[in-house]
């Protein structure tokens, strides 16, 4: 593994001898925020969503994996993927071995969902069970899993909640009304996936599973644009998060009819982000833009985006994950969506010269040290 073998090992050895139930004052520093040393300054961690068959993210191989470090020249710190409820409820711990085994940190997306289609309520996994307690077996066996694992973990819940295509956003859970759920004066809809997000983490750390970072993950815009489901409105508190991430797309099909770069997107979101917890690391979680746009050239908006971002247009930015995926939009192939790097000679050579050839973009994590060695 590119891991610091002497550190791992001093991590799992502590993480193993501990793993008993360890409850979490609300409102201490999360454990979890020294899991992972944050880069240097003027340092960035690559990591990467490396792409799977079905679109659902969660059958992603280490194949796809190893085209993609072939291509970009540089490993991935942590590589991205979803745990989609529907597929089953045990901790995904085949596909997290995989990664760690290939020299990463698994990031996992919790996605309890019962079916891969947007745009709907949920009919099972609502924010209103996961705060009553339906689930919480479930959960507890996660984290069990989760821990038991040993090795670093990251984790989200409530993937882009600011974006109504996801099921646990406000406006399928009570929007912005007032009166249907907790305090008058808070929007019911961000208000009640506050306390199921928080509700996850507390089961997660009551189980011991201190080796889980765990991220707050927004978009990069309000959807629907109404106050009362901006991002804010939906942050849980320091004490639940340790990471704040965000997904800044440019055109994800051929057929968009914008093409907006990175930079006006992130110079719009990343004062709120500051504002918002000022003492957490912010990681471009997500972002991409497809090739056979006419308004544009994915090469040229990759180049401006990571010159931007190793240059540190946006200091308090830790890292970045393309998303490096290829899908289906309609029957005709010319209408597909790519952002494969491999897949884009002129593409692959961008990555080539600002992230295989830049020391300062890091492909190992930094284990933080302990007793002064």
């Amino acid at each position: 593994m590119r891991l610091k073998s002497c550190l791992l090992i001093a991590l799992i050895t502590a993480l193993l001898t501990g793993c008993q139930t360890v409850p979490v004052e609300t409102g201490n520093t999360p454990e979890s925020e020294a899991l992972i040393g944050l880069p240097g300054e003027g340092q960035l961690y690559h990591g990467v969503y490396p792409g799977g068959i079905t679109g659902e993210e969660d059958d992603l191989t280490l194949q796809d994996l190893r085209s993609y470090e072939e291509a970009v020249g540089k490993p991935a710190v942590w590589v991205f993927f979803s745990h989609n409820w529907y597929h089953g409820r045990e901790f995904p711990t085949a596909t997290a071995e995989w990664i760690r085994t290939a020299g990463s940190i698994p990031y996992v997306r919790l996605m309890m969902r019962s079916d891969a289609s947007l745009d709907h309520g949920e009919p099972v996994f609502t924010l209103e069970r996961i705060i009553n307690g339906d689930f919480d077996a479930d959960l507890r066996n996660w984290a069990d899993a989760a821990r038991d694992f040993g090795t670093p973990i990251i984790a989200e819940f409530g993937t882009e909640m600011n974006g109504e295509w996801f099921s646990w956003n406000g406006v399928w859970n009570g929007g912005g009304d007032l009166t249907g759920y907790g305090d008058p004066n808070e929007p019911d809809g961000p208000e009640r996936f506050r306390d199921a997000y928080r509700h996850i983490i507390d089961i997660s750390r009551e189980q011991g599973a201190i080796n889980i970072l765990w991220v707050f993950h927004v978009n990069g815009s309000d959807w629907p644009e109404d106050d009362w489901n901006r991002l804010e409105n939906y942050y849980p508190g320091d004490a639940w998060v340790d990471w704040i991430g965000v997904s800044v797309y440019g055109a994800q099909t051929p057929l968009d009819e914008e093409w907006p770069d990175l930079r006006s997107q992130m110079d719009a979101v990343y004062p709120r982000l500051t504002a918002l917890a000022p003492d957490k690391p912010i990681i471009l979680i997500e972002f991409g833009v497809t090739a056979y746009n006419s308004l544009g050239d994915q090469a040229e908006w990759a180049e401006d985006a990571l010159s931007d971002l190793t240059e540190q247009r946006w200091p308090r930015v830790i890292s970045f994950s393309w998303w490096n995926e290829t899908w289906q939009n309609d029957d005709n192939p010319a209408h597909d969506t790519n952002m494969r790097v491999q897949d884009n000679p002129q593409l692959t050579s961008v990555f080539q010269q600002l992230v295989a050839e830049n020391t300062a973009v890091l492909g190992e994590a930094i284990l933080p040290v302990e007793n002064g060695e």
